[in-house]
């Protein structure tokens, strides 16, 4: 039996490259779908219709791209800008100045504005239906604000980082300890969402708001930073989970 030569060896390298090539091309292009699949599954466990699930899916990915500034704050960084001063007509050698910049704090969207408004429907939901639902809420909401204030850390030049298995994790297991009968089993999936939700919001962005000039950026977008800053997707796991 002859061994293989060097053509036949790079020729098998070839097609091995092309086939993982074409296998991880398949699985981008199937990621999508999986997501999209998930996240509708998770906003029926919300009672939501599917047109609804829908609507609130593209709101939520085009709502990604909006921020809406709402705050500036200045930080303890300065820049070196000209100032140039016109004579007779003329524009000289510039005269240099150094100026404190600013961070503008805005809200994303559709990782916060779209999500805390699910949330607010949900909680008038848990509202009406028990004051055991409220309750879990209430001491939900209190243990995920705090675990993401303690464990959120300020990243300069970046933003705030926060594990993300924290808030859906806590979300999940403070409703299954506190609605654990099955009388409950259609108010754990929007309990544990209005968790999930403000664990993030409350504990890693708004008690965290003296921080944002540490940070040193032009921009500190709420539920913006990587895809919805942890707070949508939190929500969703938690409720999808349940």
């Amino acid at each position: 039996m002859s061994s293989p030569t060097e053509g036949d060896l790079l020729r098998g390298f070839r097609a091995a490259g092309c086939l993982v090539l074409l296998l991880t091309t398949f699985w981008l292009c199937l990621v999508p779908f999986l997501f999209v699949n998930l996240l509708t599954e998770a906003l029926r466990n919300l009672h939501l219709s599917a047109p609804a699930a829908v609507l609130i899916i593209f709101g939520l990915l085009i709502g990604s791209l909006i921020n809406i500034p709402v705050a500036r704050l200045p930080t303890d960084r300065e820049v070196t800008v000209p100032v140039f001063e016109p004579l007779a007509g003329r524009q000289l050698f510039p005269r240099y100045t150094r100026l404190k910049m600013e961070t503008i704090v805005a809200v994303n969207v559709g990782g916060c504005v779209i999500p805390v408004l699910l949330a607010t429907h949900m909680l008038r939901m848990i509202v009406a239906d028990a004051s055991t639902a409220l309750g879990v809420t209430l001491i939900g909401v209190l243990l995920n604000s705090t675990l993401c204030y303690r464990l959120a850390r300020i990243i300069p030049q970046h933003g705030i980082a926060l594990p993300f298995f924290v808030a859906p994790l806590t979300a999940i297991t403070a409703t299954y300890i506190g609605l654990p009968g099955p009388e409950f089993d259609e108010m754990r999936a929007p309990v544990a969402f209005v968790i999930g939700i403000t664990g993030p919001l409350i504990g890693a962005d708004l008690l965290h708001w003296k921080d944002f000039h540490k940070i040193s950026v032009g921009r500190v977008s709420i539920g913006g930073a990587g895809t919805w800053d942890g707070i949508v997707l939190s929500g969703l796991i938690a409720a999808f989970c349940t």
